[in-house]
């Protein structure tokens, strides 16, 4: 995909925010949309289809947390990435931004550069989707889902199923946090899960046979994959 197909929608209330963060998204070649508010950003996402969207989170009308709630209900921007662009920066904060649906969050003051190269990171994702099939391929690492396979350095790895599923799904989208509620619901679903810490004893378990490295923990919300 072209970057100026890619769409990023822009949310702040400060106008000079969005002029600075819009230019220099701009001036990479990205489509950028703005909007000042949360309904403003639901409107304007339902229309444009985002591939991205950067929002703040305090906000007249209705607040980030709210907007990024009501986008993830509707089905068509069920996939679009969402990120936080906030000087709120503390734990609690940051866990609440992940439970509303965030995919990443991005703490202001933020240099023009640093913030491009995290929108360039975040919006890999897209060519991750696009490229996956049976194998997915995350650094030296290939997980073919087919053959229930993984091969790191010319060396087979074997996994238990439930094992296979966490670790596929993690990478499937690298960087991207998954909540224990998506866990359980993609790797579990309607099955019964015995004890509370059945995810972070299988997560255990892949930093040992895979590397403890990858495996990141976000306290208080899930896990993700770091390559």
């Amino acid at each position: 995909m072209k970057k100026k197909d890619i769409k990023i929608l822009l949310v702040d209330d400060e106008q000079d925010i969005l002029e600075i963060v819009g230019y220099n998204l701009s001036q990479e070649g990205y489509n950028v949309i703005t909007a000042s508010n949360g309904k403003d950003a639901i409107t304007k996402a339902r229309k444009e289809l985002p591939h991205l969207i950067i929002m703040d989170v305090m906000m007249p009308e209705m607040d980030g947390m709210e907007a990024c709630e009501s986008i993830r209900k509707i089905p068509e921007l069920s996939n679009v990435i969402i990120t936080f662009l906030t000087a709120r920066s503390e734990d609690y904060s940051q866990v609440a931004g992940f439970d509303a649906g965030a995919d990443d969050y991005i703490a202001k003051p933020i240099k023009p550069k640093l913030l491009v190269s995290k929108v360039k990171a975040l919006l890999r994702r897209l060519k991750d989707d696009e490229s996956k099939g049976d194998i997915l391929r995350v650094g030296n690492i290939e997980i073919n889902r087919e053959e229930y396979k993984i091969v790191m350095e010319d060396s087979e790895i074997v996994l238990p199923r439930k094992e296979f599923e966490l670790f596929y799904l993690l990478a499937s989208k690298p960087g991207k946090v998954f909540k224990r509620e998506e866990i359980l619901d993609k790797v579990w679903g309607n099955e019964v899960v015995v004890g509370g810490r059945t995810i972070d004893v299988h997560i255990r378990k892949l930093r040992e046979k895979i590397g403890d490295e990858l495996f990141k923990t976000i306290k208080g919300v899930g896990y993700k994959l770091e390559v």
